[in-house]
């Protein structure tokens, strides 16, 4: 993806990501949990496993055409919008070069949520889109720690809990529950999926407690996989 090391190097253990020279870090604090103590807590874990890396801006991008196969009126984005209507009128194909990104459905990031790693999207079912609507994206940062969540079959992180720390594919098989009511993002970016075998509607979940399904824009606790969400190969 043509990341570089930045010339500071590692940021320094106990403190937060240098938000001068490494845009990486500048993202990461932009993304984290809004919760102090969850932020304190991400940023101490990026600091001791995360080597800063500067993306550059030039990388990293994402283009949203209005026909299929990169054809029509297009688009070129480098960072977060939260409403493209300005720009184009739907969504038939994408191309990423640079960087990880979420397309929402609707504008300030709200309805269906898609997650995009580098590539090309030939038309929307290839992202696992249920319709042309791309109305605004974020760009999310390159991660290299490790990663770590806690999931509750209640509300409130209540009832049976598990701990996990990589990828599942079908959640029963696992949790022996087929509903998530809230869950405990401690390191790392997340996708839940609806469906098993990391199928359906997609959600990203950054680091933070999340006390009822809908803070992460669901209004089903019905989970079938879930995955890490890994930025960088």
């Amino acid at each position: 993806m043509g990341y570089r090391q930045t010339k500071k190097g590692p940021c320094p253990v106990g403190e937060l990501p240098c938000q001068q020279s490494c845009s990486a870090c500048a993202l990461i604090l932009q993304s984290a949990s809004t919760t102090a103590a969850n932020m304190c807590r991400f940023y101490k874990q990026v600091a001791k496993q995360h080597v800063c890396w500067d993306t550059g801006f030039a990388s990293l991008l994402i283009i949203f055409y209005e026909g299929r196969n990169f054809q029509g009126r297009h688009w070129e984005c480098s960072s977060d919008c939260t409403d493209t209507f300005k720009h184009f009128n739907c969504c038939n194909s994408i191309r990423v070069s640079g960087g990880h990104w979420v397309a929402y459905e609707k504008p300030h990031h709200m309805g269906y949520q898609y997650i995009l790693g580098p590539g090309e999207y030939a038309d929307y079912h290839s992202w696992m889109g249920y319709n042309n609507c791309v109305r605004s994206c974020q760009m999310y940062p390159p991660y290299r720690g490790s990663y770590k969540m806690r999931i509750y079959n209640r509300s409130d992180m209540m009832g049976h809990t598990m701990e996990f720390m990589d990828d599942c594919p079908n959640l029963y098989d696992r949790f022996r529950y087929r509903d998530i009511y809230s869950c405990n993002i401690m390191e790392g970016f997340w996708i839940f999926y609806e469906h098993p075998n990391y199928r359906g509607r997609q959600y990203f979940l950054r680091p933070g407690e999340y006390r009822a399904c809908n803070d992460w824009g669901c209004h089903n606790p019905t989970v079938g996989s879930f995955r890490r969400m890994r930025t960088v190969m």
